[in-house]
């Protein structure tokens, strides 16, 4: 052989074992997504006789529970819609609440003697059977991803042909006032609260129409029709909810959409509405070796796109699920942040448009929930607010009874954590950063200066807990502020009139309060009686301003976690949630799953929602970040991969989940070791990647350069659109993802031994 014919056949060996490496860091994906899911499914094999027992269903803004009818023969769809809500004058919880809507009965003719039904998540459809005295009735039912309509469709066996629809309206009045009527709560109802008018209903042979008119304007129509098509036991119903104010409009919406869905039959609607959903779920992906937590964790990535959506509402503390409840608008003091927190990492950030549409759309309403002097150049929030974020005033620090004034600022952070996992220069340049400016404007309008030249502030709210001077809570957010700002302002090359006022501010601001148990609530108040409220530790979660790469921090973080949980007499679902955060953040595994673990051996509902003494949607979802917090962190600059796994979950993998600074993440873990982990850089970011593999090599389209940084810490140069694989020496791992197996899972709803 010739020494060029040898030449050309090394370089062809070359070409061929090049392409064969590149085939291997090439990351598939093994997921039957229908069967996968099918093991997350929720399953009824007794009646729930509550809402917070009952299969759920919803689109963003419409949502459906269904359950029996306490005390009846009957089950009902329990309707809400997020945007219907009183419009009376002021901002408080008797004004501007959301208010309850009507639920649909099914009567059937004979006794109910058993059900069963199932909350199909890949499809968003509950299908179920009733099964009576004279027959049976089975059913299916969605409330449809584009319409905005509940659809279900009966068959009937037996006898039970005669069963029959009836709508029992509710009383369109502050469901805060509706819950004190029991005489039950601890606060007083308004003497002079007038309720609204009572609906009008008109039957017609195949459905009817109810109004319900406000006082002050506007009002709520329900429409509902039934079909019958093909088999004479076989019936459809379409209902809607249409709202407007102050015109009626919602009167001709409701009855066009009752009127359009009604040319359609249910499995010709079915098509789109699951096409949604099954172009919504393989956005990331996460499988785990603890049935009960995977099962958890995908009934709130199903709960959240169906309590929200890019162009329809906030989801406040009962997302279109609402009931009696002393909670009836969205909750400032944690509520709305813990229930964002999520679409972060699970890479389902349009989902989180409604949070930045909710604060961006309503400048105006934020600038005037602060007194006229300061509206110049502040905003604010109050506790609660409506979906248009009219809230009442926001206190003056010092001055007020109870100052919480760190609300807006706590919000810009979900706002912040946003911008970072999607990296929009123009997002942060036109509305974070003027909203961020003026939340921390309000702050220095009241800082003071002591002998020794530091900054401080008087007496503000610490969420929870109570009034105090140098407030953890309050010193942790305008210090977060202040280094964002001037961060944001850095990065957008601004040249803000405020930047040497930030730099000072960080410069002479008063330490963080603490004593021989950690963290205070303030200078002049120590932690001395049971706070379900982490407010006092914000610096170390969600703000890391407080971190474990110091090591006086790591000590102080966790004396201060422990002495918090150590008093236990008022801690509820989110105190466990919040400390299973902060022991992630302090990379303790056990730890964070032992406190996980708290939150469902004492405060989960059968159907993953939660109560204190109404629905409060956020502390499930919060756990659903619990579970990212052990497994991707990415505060600092830096993306931490398995930062914090139970020591028992040994086989686990997820997909396309995304960090700070735009970066996919996929990794698997295999006997306890990290097998593989793939980085994909959507926006050109430094990278920083902590590893606990050993001695990884890194590899991708081309030779990156790396640097250690110590500390099992690598600064890789990844360039925007390229992708990283990172695995141990002397191995060729198998870049696949795929679930892990194990027997049993369906874990929540309700069965026959519960």
């Amino acid at each position: 052989m010739t020494p060029k014919r040898l030449w050309k056949y090394l370089l062809l060996f070359l070409s061929l074992f090049s392409l064969t490496l590149r085939a291997e860091e090439t990351l598939t994906r093994n997921i039957d997504w229908p069967i996968f899911m099918s093991r997350q499914d929720m399953i009824w094999e007794v009646m729930p006789k509550a809402w917070y027992e009952a299969p759920f269903l919803g689109n963003g803004l419409l949502g459906a529970m269904v359950y029996q009818l306490p005390g009846e023969n009957a089950i009902c769809f329990d309707i809400g819609r997020s945007d219907v809500h009183d419009h009376r004058d002021g901002t408080g919880l008797y004004d501007i609440p959301r208010l309850l809507i009507g639920k649909m009965a099914l009567r059937p003719h004979g006794r109910i003697i058993a059900t069963s039904m199932r909350l199909d998540l890949w499809n968003a459809e509950l299908t179920g059977k009733l099964t009576t005295t004279e027959g049976a009735i089975r059913f299916r039912a969605l409330v449809h991803s584009e319409r905005m309509c509940l659809v279900v469709e009966t068959l009937a066996e037996g006898n039970e042909r005669d069963y029959r629809y009836e709508w029992l309206p509710a009383r369109a009045d502050s469901p805060r006032f509706l819950f004190a009527e029991d005489g039950k709560s601890w606060f007083q109802n308004p003497v002079d609260y007038q309720s609204n008018p009572s609906p009008v209903m008109t039957l017609s042979a195949d459905g009817g129409e109810c109004q319900q008119p406000l006082l002050k304007g506007g009002l709520t129509v329900t429409n509902w029709r039934e079909r019958r098509a093909g088999e004479p036991s076989r019936r459809t119903l379409y209902l809607n909810v249409s709202h407007s104010y102050p015109d009626s409009e919602a009167i001709a919406q409701s009855r066009q959409e009752v009127s359009a869905a009604c040319t359609q039959t249910y499995d010709s609607l079915r098509v789109p509405h699951c096409r949604w959903w099954n172009e919504y779920y393989p956005q990331s992906f996460l499988t785990l070796p603890d049935p009960q937590k995977e099962n958890f964790y995908w009934v709130q990535m199903y709960k959240l796109a169906s309590a929200t959506r890019a162009d329809r509402a906030l989801i406040d503390n009962t997302g279109p699920w609402l009931t009696v409840t002393p909670w009836p608008n969205a909750w400032w003091n944690l509520n709305v942040q813990l229930t964002y927190w999520a679409l972060n990492t699970s890479n389902r950030l349009e989902l989180a448009q409604s949070l930045e549409k909710a604060i961006y759309n309503n400048t105006e309403h934020l600038i005037n929930n602060v007194e006229p002097s300061y509206r110049h150049d502040a905003a604010g929030i109050g506790r609660t607010s409506n979906l248009l974020c009219q809230s009442d005033r926001v206190g003056i620090p010092g001055v007020s009874k109870a100052a919480e004034v760190g609300l807006l600022t706590w919000a810009c952070h979900n706002l912040w954590l946003i911008y970072r996992h999607r990296m929009d220069d123009v997002l942060l340049r036109e509305k974070l950063f003027p909203l961020l400016r003026r939340s921390i404007n309000y702050y220095l309008h009241f800082l003071t200066t002591s002998a020794d030249g530091r900054l401080h502030l008087p007496r503000t709210y610490s969420p929870e807990y109570g009034v105090a001077t140098d407030c953890n809570f309050d010193l942790a957010l305008l210090r977060w502020g202040c280094q964002t700002l001037l961060t944001a302002a850095e990065r957008l090359n601004l040249n803000d009139s405020l930047i040497p006022v930030w730099e000072s501010t960080l410069k002479q601001l008063t330490d963080y309060p603490i004593d021989e148990n950690g963290l205070r609530i303030g200078s002049d108040t120590p932690y001395e009686h049971s706070h379900r409220h982490y407010s006092h530790l914000l610096a170390a979660y969600p703000l890391y301003l407080l971190n474990k790469e110091n090591p006086t921090d790591e000590a102080l973080i966790q004396k201060s976690l422990l002495y918090w949980q150590s008093k236990k007499g008022h801690h509820e679902g989110y105190s466990m949630t919040g400390a299973s955060s902060i022991s992630s953040a302090l990379g303790k595994g056990d730890q964070a799953l032992d406190y996980l673990n708290g939150l469902f051996g004492q405060f989960l509902c059968p159907n993953t929602f939660y109560k204190e003494a109404g629905p409060c949607i956020e502390t499930p979802l919060s756990g659903a970040q619990s579970i990212h917090d052990m497994l991707l962190q990415s505060w600092g600059g830096k993306i931490r991969i398995f930062p914090a796994l139970p020591s028992v979950w040994k086989e686990l993998a997820f997909d396309r989940f995304l960090t700070e600074g735009a970066f996919e993440v996929s990794a698997v873990r295999k006997e306890g070791q990290t097998a593989f982990i793939c980085i994909t850089s959507l926006a050109g970011e430094p990278c920083i990647v902590c590893t606990d593999i050993a001695s990884p090599q890194f590899k991708g389209s081309r030779t990156f350069r790396v640097q250690s940084l110590g500390n099992d810490t690598y600064h890789v140069d990844i360039k925007k659109g390229e992708t990283l694989y990172i695995y141990p020496q002397k191995t060729r791992p198998t870049f696949m993802i795929e679930p892990v197996s194990y027997v049993q899972g369906n874990v929540f709803g309700l069965k026959n031994n519960e």
